[in-house]
């Protein structure tokens, strides 16, 4: 992770938890970091700046339409893939339940729908997401507090399955997808934790398969790994990509 890159994504939390502690006040009960950012390998190019906000209740629609023009107002500083920010109760966040309820989320993909209709998103961003169950167990195994309570006195265990679920999600049905470094390097860190209960980043998940896997397999896991980490172009072929795919699945699921 490069020092400036670093430094700017830290400069862009510390505004955010500025202006969300002033919207907030007592209801907030911290705000946590995860992704990429928290596990080191942070790419203005091509990571998000991923974190959680914890309340004690549910915010107001004023307070949630607050909370999102914040984001929306610091896109032009921001990475080009942007934030993912999700809201959820302190209640939550002890007590886990899959998949988990939260009170607001935005990201970019949802960037469009908030700007052209700001209340109407605020009031229907809200139910379960098993994203979540990643999040959490990220943001105990390497997050970072930037405000508010430290993490192991809000966040409570996180069951073995759920987190398997919630990262299977990312990679199921992978041998019938076009061919990506994504999709590579999430079998890869799904592969890592399945066999040696390894919470790793994609990243990270990639540099353990050079280890791991058998050479064929290692070949694609380098090359996307080389494309993530250093920009290089990522072009396999579909055959390949799918006999892949097909053998991490398979190793994937002998394991559970």
């Amino acid at each position: 992770m490069k020092a400036q890159d670093r430094q700017k994504a830290y400069a862009l939390l510390k505004e955010i938890v500025t202006q969300y502690r002033a919207i907030l006040e007592e209801n907030l009960v911290g705000m946590y970091l995860h992704g990429s950012l928290a596990f080191g390998c942070f790419r203005w190019e091509a990571s998000e700046i991923d974190f959680l906000v914890v309340v004690q209740a549910p915010p107001s629609p004023d307070e949630k339409l607050a909370l999102l023009r914040v984001l929306s107002s610091l896109e032009r500083s921001a990475p080009p893939k942007g934030f993912e920010m999700s809201v959820v109760s302190e209640q939550e966040c002890l007590h886990f339940r899959y998949p988990t309820p939260f009170e607001l989320h935005y990201s970019n993909a949802h960037a469009a729908r908030f700007r052209s209709d700001p209340a109407a998103y605020c009031a229907a961003m809200h139910g379960t997401d098993p994203d979540l169950a990643a999040h959490f167990t990220v943001v105990r195994s390497v997050g970072r507090a930037l405000l508010g309570k430290p993490i192991p006195a809000v966040f409570g265990d996180v069951p073995r399955e759920a987190y398997l679920h919630s990262i299977l999600a990312d990679v199921s049905g992978a041998e019938n997808n076009v061919a990506s470094v994504y999709i590579v390097l999430n079998l890869c860190r799904v592969l890592a934790y399945a066999r040696d209960e390894l919470v790793l980043s994609k990243a990270q998940g990639g540099r353990w398969a050079l280890a791991h896997l058998p050479q064929a397999d290692a070949r694609v896991a380098s090359a996307a790994l080389a494309s993530y980490e250093g920009g290089a172009s990522f072009a396999l072929d579909a055959a390949v990509f799918q006999v892949f795919a097909h053998s991490m699945l398979s190793r994937i699921h002998s394991l559970l």
